[in-house]
């Protein structure tokens, strides 16, 4: 007799749940001639001769989906399919499972349910900040960091795994970021990743997790650490012991400290190659082409295959994962990869249903979109006229500083466009909000060592100068870039070690770590990365305290390229609270410069990147703590100042 179908009903959700006293089961394999779900019999399954049980079949519904109820199943319980097709018979994963084990390893490894309750959170107050005002820090939770129980770096010998960034959440926190997004963490095939390869979409990469008991403890005591110093109750090592429940940790502890979390969502396709126990051909029809393959199409992206975005099953694996990393995984907001990859393979449709649910699930959830087609504004424009996106990623501004800086390097005589960085500083054409571009100089792309040669592009100390990333002309050119970037509108977003002026380009790949890893001991060695640290620490405080650096207004009233002088105006509509930001790639100081100003009066020196110059800089080139506008009209402006404006430096005034 096939499995029971108590507990089954047409709503019964995909994949293992648990129920009052075991798991239902769904799976969709509409071209399947039988499904079975192996739960007591997996080890027995290893043996020459095994064959399924009439027990253990599933039973085939009408929308071509197959389900059973398993009495006795519990927590932590394994399971297989074992799908009989047209074309092959064999095991296949789950698509749906919330964790994979380890022992059989992956590909060969089973299932194991999960229940979604068993993380007891703490972070029932945090509230995520206003989009307008969020700072996202960028990383790869298996290069980022990692210590042994001594202290020292640990990451030539293993990567990073999730609760080694419990160990740099405070720092995050006194950095001033207030949102994180690490690159994708979903189960991925190979060694090694970035992670845009995954084919196991609800289970978190086995190699970020911790399994064994004893260096389990000694993440417990940080994360219990954390937790005490902000009044919670203790965790068990119980509760750390399911990997996924590691990530959840993280999400945790990060909203204790303030910290937003935004995952990256891979839908433009999946795998970078595929087993045959993975959702490639998963009711095991015959190989003709990759259009049989039931979830993907014959097209492929990034060594991957596209989603079938015209099937309805297949849109709502896609709709069903955002939704549970958004609900069972408490994240702030989604990173969608390269969605012009969606769009231009019949996505459209899906890209709005995506977008509707998350927002009808967590309105106050950001969803972001990396759209590179002509038309952009089309990701962040309403359904029906657009995508539904809240916001996208911007180029425009990233790339005039990014020339800018490159083409001061070339010496004081070089030609520089600042007319690019001051376009670049206005709203998106199409875009409803500044705020819904997101904007960087650097990023997990952009400086990626393995990139090929003619697309590669070096950390921004590098571009400042390539022949010493140490010297003076790199550390202030790498500070007028963090000055830009940090005062301009939009939303800032940081890679990781860009704080600290790293120069090294990163890779996924454990052969390149010893000449890519983000150097954390420069921070007690490398007196230009603290130094630099620390005036990024303070670009993000004044971004967070000045609320017209967050605001929608802006007017760049001034673009010198010859003299090498940017300036613009910053406020928040009908309030004030004015913002006047000067840059300057020149190599000399200007002493009196004069530049318009919006109203006369006393203008405080709020910022001056000078200072940080070997930190406290005892000669800085500033204004004695601010200037007088008492001249006449300017640059359109009603008044005007003379100011004095450091050799590669920015100087930030404020009423």
């Amino acid at each position: 007799m096939p499995t029971s179908q108590e507990y089954i009903d047409p709503p019964t959700p995909m994949g293992a749940n648990l129920v009052a006293d075991g798991a239902t089961f769904r799976v969709w394999a509409p071209a399947a001639r039988a499904v079975y779900v192996i739960t007591d019999e997996l080890t027995a399954s290893r043996s020459p001769g095994w064959a399924p049980k009439e027990k253990d079949l599933l039973v085939r519904q009408p929308d071509g989906t197959w389900t059973g109820f398993v009495r006795g199943l519990a927590d932590g319980g394994a399971y297989r399919f074992w799908v009989v097709g047209e074309g092959s018979r064999g095991f296949k994963r789950d698509p749906y499972a919330r964790e994979l084990g380890t022992d059989p390893a992956f590909p060969d490894c089973d299932c194991l349910v999960r229940d979604p309750r068993s993380y007891p959170w703490h972070d029932r107050g945090f509230r995520s900040p206003p989009f307008n005002e969020l700072i996202v820090y960028q990383f790869h939770f298996g290069v980022f960091y990692a210590v042994d129980r001594e202290g020292r770096d640990a990451r030539r010998g293993r990567r990073g795994r999730f609760l080694d960034l419990l160990e740099r959440i405070e720092y995050l926190r006194d950095l001033g970021v207030n949102a994180i997004q690490p690159l994708p963490i979903q189960e991925f095939p190979s060694q090694f990743s970035l992670g845009y390869n995954g084919t196991d979409y609800f289970s978190p990469e086995m190699d970020y997790q911790v399994e064994e008991d004893r260096e389990l403890q000694r993440y417990l005591g940080t994360a219990n650490r954390l937790l005490g110093e902000h009044g919670q109750p203790p965790l068990a090592l119980a509760d750390l012991r399911p990997g996924p429940n590691q990530l959840k940790a993280v999400v945790d502890l990060c909203h204790l400290n303030g910290i937003a979390v935004i995952f990256d969502a891979v839908y433009n396709h999946a795998g970078g190659g595929f087993d045959d126990q993975s959702m490639y051909f998963m009711d095991r029809r015959p190989w003709r082409s990759n259009d049989d393959s039931l979830y993907f199409t014959d097209r492929g992206w990034a060594g991957g295959l596209v989603f079938a975005y015209w099937n309805d099953w297949v849109r709502q694996l896609l709709i069903d994962n955002a939704r549970f990393l958004i609900e069972e995984y408490h994240v702030d907001g989604l990173r969608y990869d390269e969605v012009s990859v969606i769009d231009n393979h019949g996505g459209w449709f899906c890209c709005q249903d995506l977008t509707g649910t998350v927002r009808y699930v967590k309105p106050q959830a950001i969803q972001i979109a990396e759209y590179w087609n002509d038309a952009r504004w089309l990701a962040v424009q309403p359904p029906r006229a657009g995508l539904g996106f809240d916001a996208a990623l911007s180029d425009r501004l990233r790339d005039g500083i990014r020339d800018a800086i490159r083409q001061a390097a070339y010496g004081r005589d070089a030609s520089i466009n600042l007319d690019a960085v001051r376009d670049g500083l206005y709203r998106p054409y199409g875009f409803p909000a500044a705020w819904c571009a997101v904007q960087c100089i650097e990023n997990h792309d952009l400086v990626y060592a393995d990139r090929p040669a003619h697309e590669w592009r070096p950390r921004v100390a590098a571009l400042a100068d390539p022949s010493n990333p140490r010297s003076w002309y790199a550390r202030s050119r790498a500070r007028v870039a963090a000055g830009l970037l940090l005062t301009a509108p939009g939303v800032p977003q940081l890679f990781m070690g860009q704080e600290f002026l790293e120069d090294k380009n990163w890779s996924d790949n454990p052969k390149r770590w010893g000449e890519t890893l983000i150097w954390w001991d420069g921070l007690a060695r490398d007196r230009a990365m603290r130094d630099h640290l620390a005036c990024t620490r303070d670009l993000i405080r004044l971004r967070r305290t000045e609320p017209a650096l967050s605001s929608e207004s802006i007017n760049a009233f001034h673009a010198h390229n010859e003299n090498r002088v940017i300036a613009f105006h910053r406020w928040v509509e009908n309030v004030g609270a004015d913002i006047v930001v000067v840059a300057s790639l020149n190599e000399s100081t200007l002493w009196d410069y004069r530049l318009g100003f919006p109203r006369p009066g006393f203008w405080r020196e709020v910022f001056n990147s000078d200072y940080y110059d070997n930190l406290p800089n005892p000669q800085v080139a500033g204004n004695g703590g601010g200037v007088v506008a008492d001249g006449g009209p300017m640059h359109g402006l009603p008044c005007s100042a003379a100011v004095a404006i450091p050799a590669n430096g920015v100087v930030v005034f404020a009423v």
